[in-house]
């Protein structure tokens, strides 16, 4: 009895957590693999039709979309390699010579039916079925299976929705805006004080480091992009995507810039040697002016992980207002630092360069900017997709204008109707 529970506490654990995506994706693989094989008993005449489930395994992918081009391309595979192995076995049989020409074969197969990952899938196919006896019975044994399995882990999403990874994608977009928020404290820290160019240039590369971040949250973007795709719980996948995506393309400018800024501190700090790398009225400045910039970073990514009928107002508020105090502290710093310049000019360059580079990150963060790049970006989607299926497209605008002809005839009005 302790020995069942012992076993038993992990899968319960599991099943209590089956709202997250990755404990759904879980069930639904070793759903979709059980039925694939209890249903292949039944009509694969192999005692033990393995394929099946390894076939349904390999079909539910994360994601609808993935799930559907990856069924395609398996069983594509997986009848190429068959009909490889078919020819050979009528031709040569299996040799140590005729086992190499028949992996080239099949893979150069699988790069013409264009099964990408799956090409290997064809050898492997081929092989298996080339090294039994009874070629022709095994053959299509594999096909039937592969066929279950492929029309069971499609079957699956209908069933078992897919998970939805935005809010992962989000969670990864907030800690990056967080990561970029404490580089920019400890950076206005420093400047504000005496500040070794050795410590400056540590920061700067943090900043190098933020690219790393960058590609790990691309990486979230693109699964949850995937998973927004064909999927029946979604109404506005589309707008999703692109609020996403325009959201960390501009964390990603800001980045670029912040390292910038960096390098202009580290510059300055070098070049300052032992004093202070700012005045101590223009040093406080800054590092309010980085404190307020850093707050306006976090704000922005959370409304654009914010979703569209929760809060968005009230986050778009907090932006605004964040963004409103920093550009006033930052025309507050601009007149210091003329002041400065006028009395010392002698690294007037370097402090023009840390204004343009904070006014460049406001403007990036900037809502009516971020509006108008969304409608860019929108635009540009919608021109894609209509250029993709040209004729849909066609069909449309036919239906428009037979539309528009019935109005004309009949008199009836749009707004009427």
């Amino acid at each position: 009895m302790h020995d069942v529970r012992k076993w038993s506490a992990p899968l319960l654990r599991l099943v209590g957590r089956r709202g997250e995506p990755v404990v759904v994706q879980t069930l639904r693989s070793a759903a979709a693999a059980t039925v694939a094989y209890v249903i292949a008993l039944r009509l694969s005449p192999e005692p033990a039709p393995l394929t099946a489930p390894l076939t349904a395994l390999l079909v539910v992918q994360v994601t609808f979309y993935a799930t559907l081009t990856n069924g395609i391309r398996r069983v594509n595979s997986v009848v190429a390699g068959v009909l490889v192995a078919i020819a050979f076995s009528l031709l040569v049989g299996l040799t140590w010579w005729s086992l190499a020409l028949l992996i080239v074969a099949s893979l150069t197969v699988g790069h013409l039916v264009r099964v990408d990952e799956y090409v290997a899938e064809v050898a492997i196919s081929a092989m298996l079925v080339l090294g039994v006896t009874t070629v022709g019975f095994t053959a299509w044994a594999r096909i039937v299976e592969t066929l279950i399995g492929a029309v069971v882990g499609m079957a699956c999403n209908l069933l078992l929705p897919p998970p939805v990874w935005v809010d992962e994608a989000g969670q990864s977009i907030e800690g990056l805006a967080r990561r970029v928020r404490q580089l920019m404290l400890r950076m206005g820290e420093e400047a504000a004080g005496r500040t070794p160019w050795e410590l400056a240039a540590e920061r700067l590369h943090e900043a190098r480091r933020l690219d790393h971040d960058i590609v790990q949250v691309d990486a979230a973007l693109r699964q949850a992009e995937d998973s927004l795709r064909l999927n029946p719980r979604v109404k506005e996948g589309l707008l999703h995507r692109v609020v996403l995506r325009t959201g960390l393309d501009t964390l990603e400018i800001c980045t670029v810039v912040l390292r910038v800024l960096a390098r202009s501190f580290t510059d300055l700090a070098k070049a300052r040697g032992s004093e202070e790398m700012f005045p101590p009225r223009v040093g406080a400045t800054v590092e309010q002016l980085l404190s307020e910039i850093a707050d306006a970073v976090v704000s922005f990514a959370v409304l654009v992980t914010t979703h569209l009928s929760e809060n968005a107002e009230s986050a778009e508020a907090r932006l605004t207002a964040a963004l409103s105090t920093a550009a006033a502290t930052r025309d507050r710093l601009a007149e210091l630092l003329r002041e400065e310049v006028r009395e010392d000019s002698t690294h007037w360059h370097l402090m023009g360069a840390v204004l343009t580079e904070v006014n460049r990150i406001i403007d990036e963060l900037d809502t009516e900017h971020r509006a108008r790049r969304l409608l860019e970006e929108l635009d540009r989607v919608s021109r894609e997709h209509r250029a993709r299926l040209p004729k849909m497209n066609r069909l449309r605008e036919r239906l428009g204008v037979q539309e528009e002809l019935w109005r004309n005839r009949t008199g009836v009005s749009g707004r009427s109707r």
